[in-house]
């Protein structure tokens, strides 16, 4: 009897067969190349296999480009999407012991993507429809053998049920907006651009857009302030008048010209100590943002750092809500595994030596998982640098919820200068308790005062009248963003990260402190006044809780997507009887974007613009000039040029010298080509040796670099030189020589 246990990803098949075999499993390779692993166990041959993720993705059942559509299936990821055709080699891997497998265990992450990811595998590879289920929330040896042990005879059908209904309601959502914002622009402005909104992006799109909106319409009010510059024992401190801002600028200046003495006289000290409490566990949320206020990760890079830990079995799961470690984790055990690691080898002595170990719990829960912490097996290689800062910032967190309680002093002072009171702070750590275990991540401002009291005399070093205004609101962070999400439940823990970068790849938000785009912005406020439903938040928050109630098992899926279906035919209703002022509204934006995106700048040898394009021969995009397609003798496009054949004088098309396949010579044929397997980005700057735009080069995990676009400017001579060795040209970015257009798209 062959038991086969489908894992979500390579690793985890890996790290299951390690844990589980009886002995050392054997690696062995598929037909189409792909490890799987065979251990016996308990005296049963036991194969572990991986899928990829997503093996399956939903389809357009019918033909076709009109909208609502709703008729749906599914279908291989890389029969329908040319981004997932790496997954055809994991298909056919586990296509091959379709006729092999008489008992099945999911192993598959414990959530609603994990246990669809299980269940399509299940059903369309396996042709079965139940298994048993493994639960657990870390890939190490003890967790996976006691998960194998206390699998489940079924399935977790409410986690497939809610699995399916998101996948399919997000499939509503996303193919008819995307259809009809595309087809809305093909028909206004006569060009094809891919615009998408989506059940949650559109809420947040709007969100971020208002904020912009209030940024716009901000009107600065001037202000005033009076600041004291004070001598305290050789250290300066700022006192600021009691009015912290000062609205008429003749008060100010009353106030300013009635202090006249030298010296100020403390007229009141107050102190008040406080507790701080430890910091709770990590959520997937409170790691996003810690993690992007020290290393300036966005929440998508910290959610794929922290599953590359996780599948190392170096960290708990990390898409959780959970702010708790359950009383079963034996938190000893991983402090004692830490304790080998020198780093942490004091802080760990520190905590081992307390009679009890009881952390600092937080409210959120999670049904299936605990909170992010670190495992029994710390790592025994060297991690990438991001890695490492993860790790890290999870081990102190881990360490700092079991720490005392953080003393702190709050100093307020007022001083009096000629009868007018001015005011300054200070604040001192006198038990640092906690914050010794969370380390460099525990910053709080130090403003040490000197011991003062009534009736002290201060020297005054300046008193300042500043002028002033009022600030705008600030943009929301990538951080901040997430923690809004959450708080108005848009989205979920697993999909904010993707949401936000969505908006960015499809150039709707722009930099780390999410500037709405002017097509970003064109695109909410259109939406929000011709379809308002499509971007209405109550009605994703709405289709959010019915998911959870069928997580609970109170609803039907039938039922939710019964709703949905028509909620978004009415949408899609609004949007035909509109569509040719909602395509007016946006086509500008559009074309302005497709060019901001695409000319990267002046052409150094002519008047026209080098402009990303797309050869069909070679597949490949390069940089071109506009005025290849404009005549060198009369300056018109081919199809409109004038010019006669200087061998026979004949017209264009009726010349028997085939004049337009000899003789045509294009205004400028500048090309350059561009590197590979990168995003480019323009930066309005120009070589100062070549003359070319200087782009920038972003290459995944990869950090970003600047070059000018001709791969033979005296500026690369440098590139690929190692001491003692030859230099080879484009190292840096795979170019090997300057070509021409012509070159290019010949090749």
């Amino acid at each position: 009897m062959t038991t086969i246990i489908i894992a979500e990803k390579p690793d985890a098949a890996e790290r299951i067969a390690l844990a589980l075999a009886e002995g050392r499993p054997k690696k062995k390779a598929s037909n189409s190349g792909v490890s799987y692993y065979e251990f016996e166990r308990n005296g049963k041959k036991h194969i572990a296999v991986a899928a990829v993720g997503h093996l399956f993705n939903l389809k357009q059942s019918g033909k076709g480009w009109s909208y609502p559509v709703f008729d749906v299936s599914w279908e291989p990821s890389f029969r329908i999407r040319k981004q997932s055709a790496f997954t055809e080699k994991y298909f056919r891997a586990l296509e091959e012991f379709s006729g092999d497998g008489e008992d099945f265990i999911i192993a598959c992450d414990y959530d609603n993507e994990g246990s669809v990811i299980g269940y399509n595998v299940l059903r369309f590879i396996f042709k079965k429809e139940d298994a048993k289920r493994m639960l657990f929330s870390t890939l190490t040896r003890p967790d996976l053998v006691k998960s194998y042990e206390s699998a489940s005879p079924h399935l977790d059908w409410q986690n497939i049920e809610a699995g399916i209904a998101r996948h399919t309601l997000d499939f509503f959502y996303g193919i008819n907006t995307s259809r009809a914002l595309t087809l809305a622009i093909k028909k206004a402005a006569k060009r094809f651009a891919v615009l998408s909104s989506g059940r949650v992006q559109g809420p947040v799109l709007c969100l971020l857009a208002e904020k912009e909106n209030e940024i716009k319409k901000f009107a600065p009010k001037p202000y005033w302030q009076l600041e004291l510059k004070l001598d305290l024992n050789g250290q300066e401190t700022i006192a600021q008048h009691e009015d912290e801002k000062i609205w008429n600028e003749a008060d100010a200046k009353k106030i300013f010209s009635s202090c006249k003495s030298k010296k100020a006289e403390v007229e009141n000290v107050e102190k008040k100590n406080y507790r701080q409490s430890p910091p709770v566990p990590f959520n997937i949320t409170s790691l996003q943002t810690e993690a992007y206020r020290f290393f300036g990760f966005s929440p998508q890079q910290t959610l794929s750092i922290a599953q590359e830990l996780y599948s190392k079995a170096y960290i708990s799961y990390p898409r959780t809500s959970s702010e708790e470690i359950p009383a079963a984790i034996d938190c000893r055990e991983i402090l004692e595994a830490l304790l080998k690691m020198n780093k942490y080898e004091k802080i760990c002595k520190q905590l081992l030596a307390l009679p009890e170990l009881k952390p600092n719990q937080g409210k959120r829960k999670d049904a299936a998982h605990y909170a992010i912490i670190p495992t029994e097996e710390p790592p025994k290689k060297i991690l990438k640098p991001a890695q490492q800062k993860i790790y890290d910032l999870v081990c102190k967190r881990f360490f700092a919820v079991f720490g005392k309680e953080a003393l702190r002093e709050a100093m307020k002072v007022s001083v009096l200068l000629d009868g007018n009171r001015f005011l300054f702070t200070g604040r001192r750590t006198l038990e640092k308790g906690w914050m010794d275990l969370y380390g460099q991540y525990a910053k709080f401002d130090e403003v040490i005062l000197p011991e003062l009291k009534r009736g002290d005399a201060l020297q005054i070093k300046k008193l300042d009248m500043l002028s002033k205004e009022t600030a705008p609101p600030p943009r929301f962070s990538q951080a901040s963003i997430i923690k809004e999400m959450e708080k108005r439940e848009l989205g979920t823990r697993a999909t904010r990260a993707a949401i936000l970068q969505t908006l960015y790849d499809r150039n709707y938000i722009q930099d780390k402190s999410l500037k709405v785009t002017d097509l970003g912005m064109k695109v909410a406020n259109t939406l929000k006044k011709y379809v308002p439903d499509l971007v209405d938040e109550k009605l994703t928050r709405k289709f959010e809780n019915e998911l959870e109630k069928i997580m609970q098992e109170k609803i039907k899926k039938e039922k939710v997507l019964n709703q949905a279906k028509k909620a978004i035919a009415q949408i899609c209703s609004e949007f035909k009887e509109k569509e040719d002022k909602i395509g007016k509204d946006l086509a500008e934006a559009v074309m302005k974007t497709q060019d901001d995106l695409t000319v990267l700048g002046k052409c150094a040898k002519c008047d026209g613009e080098l402009k990303i394009m797309f050869s069909p021969f070679s597949k490949k995009h390069f940089v071109g000039c506009t005025s290849y397609s404009r005549c060198a003798a009369c300056g018109f496009t081919k199809k409109a040029c004038k010019c006669k054949c200087p061998i026979c004088g004949g017209e264009k098309g009726k010349c028997a010298c085939d004049w337009k396949q000899k003789v045509w010579t294009p205004k400028c044929s500048s090309g350059y080509p561009l590197p590979h397997s990168a995003t480019i980005q323009k930066t309005d700057k120009v070589c100062e040796k070549c003359g070319t735009p200087i782009i920038t080069v972003i290459r995944k995990g990869k950090r970003p670099f600047r070059m000018c676009l001709d791969p033979l400017c005296k500026s690369k001579e440098e590139w690929g030189k190692k001491k003692g060795g030859k230099k080879f040209a484009g190292k840096k970015t795979g170019l090997k020589k300057n070509v021409g257009r012509k070159a290019i798209e010949k090749k």
